[in-house]
């Protein structure tokens, strides 16, 4: 039997909290009139998302686009926000659990992210999860760029895959066949994981017992659910 994969997302799914979020609202709001009412809408939005919106980074761009902020000027504020990465402007967190189940999971384990490098090793050592990844694949162009990776691990090698986006994370994998848990608050009404929980610490157990399947070449334990 293949060795088990695990595939992680990074924003959102490894790295939580409002940090990075709230250092880009702060990078694009230079460009709005207003520069203090534009964070507050961003904040708000954070604290109660619409259905409609992909997650904070979608929420930050479509805001922007309402304020007429350019193309350009977003991209070169998210570009600003990522050197902040892990530093005070942009703090970040982890599960509590994620350290001991990466350091201790009989699986590969690959972390992909549409991400820059900018500051992700600093992030990930200031998370405690420096080293415990076998393979970071960054600025991954997801959701095609995992269909070009979940290409390069052969045939009949068990794959779970872990995001907080249906669609760029996990719909690949998903109609492959391949296992996927869907982490966070961010509705998506074509969403079908295997596995569904509101934090990451909730998931470890299904992906542990996930692994173990894999492991004797049985079912995948039943799929978890943590949502009303």
């Amino acid at each position: 039997m293949p060795r088990p994969v695990l595939i992680f997302d990074f924003d959102g799914t490894v790295a939580i909290g409002d940090g990075p979020l709230l250092a880009y609202a702060r990078a694009v709001a230079v460009h709005t009139a207003s520069a203090d009412a534009f964070v507050s809408a961003v904040a708000a939005h954070l604290a109660a998302p619409v259905s409609d919106v992909i997650d904070g980074y979608d929420a930050v761009r479509r805001l922007a686009l309402d304020a007429g902020v350019d193309d350009a000027a977003l991209a070169a504020a998210y570009t600003r926000s990522r050197a902040q990465l892990a530093g005070p402007e942009a703090p970040v967190s982890t599960a509590v659990g994620l350290a001991d189940f990466l350091a201790r999971v009989d699986a590969d384990r690959l972390l992909v992210t549409n991400a820059p490098a900018t500051r992700l090793d600093e992030a990930l050592a200031a998370m405690g999860l420096e080293g415990l990844f076998d393979r970071v694949v960054t600025d991954a162009a997801k959701p095609a760029g995992l269909e070009a990776l979940l290409d390069g691990l052969g045939v009949g090698v068990p794959v779970l895959t872990v995001g907080d986006v249906w669609r760029n994370d996990l719909a690949p994998a998903h109609a492959r066949g391949l296992d996927t848990a869907l982490v966070g608050g961010y509705a998506d009404p074509a969403a079908a994981p295997t596995f569904r929980a509101d934090t990451l610490d909730e998931l470890l157990p299904a992906l542990a017992a996930w692994v173990d399947a894999a492991h004797v070449d049985a079912p995948p334990a039943a799929p978890l659910s943590s949502h009303a």
